[in-house]
């Protein structure tokens, strides 16, 4: 699953912009009072105001083997997210590795470095070396029934996890993070899951599908 765009919600959208722009050094396009795009590799993340927006967890693809490097840029930029004193997550069964941070609205934003999935292109690590979108959180109180029609509408596989607790849906190139907030937190701060609407537009088996997850309802049509 390739995400090609991500559309989610913000209370704070200047403070977010100045946080992407003028601090982490995204691309910056289509920039209004009320959203902006953010240009990160082949997929745009845009920003649209909410009031009272809730969090998400939302994942960046860093190049394989780049997690160091991306630390080293990241943690003289903001504070970095760790788990048991770890600031690189190891998550040796998906074979990749992954840091976390906050952005101004509290979005747990992860880099996933992953396996022979995008060799670097560079030495030297900045947002201008993000691959792409990797993940988006998903909330939802029935999720066997979101897999079932990811499944059936898209031809989406269960990549790991249960239908109890957590799921991840889709394949290392792109994952829907999709759990149950009355049973699981987010990882690694345990900070409380959000049911939070967003828009996706991903790419799978050479079709092309519009997501819209709002109200815990989903809703997906081939574009």
């Amino acid at each position: 699953m390739k995400i090609k765009k991500l559309k989610i919600y913000t209370s704070n959208i200047k403070q977010q912009l100045e946080l992407y722009r003028d601090e982490l050094g995204f691309e910056i396009a289509n920039y209004t009072e009320d959203s902006f795009e953010l240009v990160a590799g082949y997929s745009i993340l845009r920003f649209e105001f909410r009031e009272k927006a809730t969090p998400y967890h939302i994942a960046f693809h860093v190049p394989d083997v780049q997690e160091n490097e991306a630390l080293r840029w990241l943690e003289n930029i903001i504070p970095v997210l760790k788990y048991n004193d770890d600031k690189i997550i190891d998550f040796s069964n998906w074979q990749a590795k992954s840091i976390y941070f906050y952005d101004k609205d509290k979005n747990i934003m992860e880099l996933i470095s992953r396996r022979e999935f995008q060799k670097p292109e560079s030495a030297i690590f900045n947002s201008s070396n993000i691959v792409g979108l990797a993940e988006i959180g998903m909330v939802t109180k029935e999720i066997k029934p979101k897999f079932e029609k990811l499944k059936l509408e898209c031809g989406l596989d269960h990549f790991d996890g249960d239908f109890d607790r957590f799921c991840a849906i889709g394949d290392p190139s792109g994952l829907l993070i999709t759990i149950n907030n009355d049973k699981k937190d987010w990882f690694p701060t345990s900070d409380k899951a959000y049911s939070s609407d967003f828009e996706l537009e991903f790419e799978h088996d050479s079709k092309t599908f519009k997501l819209n997850f709002s109200n815990d309802e989903l809703k997906i049509s081939e574009i």
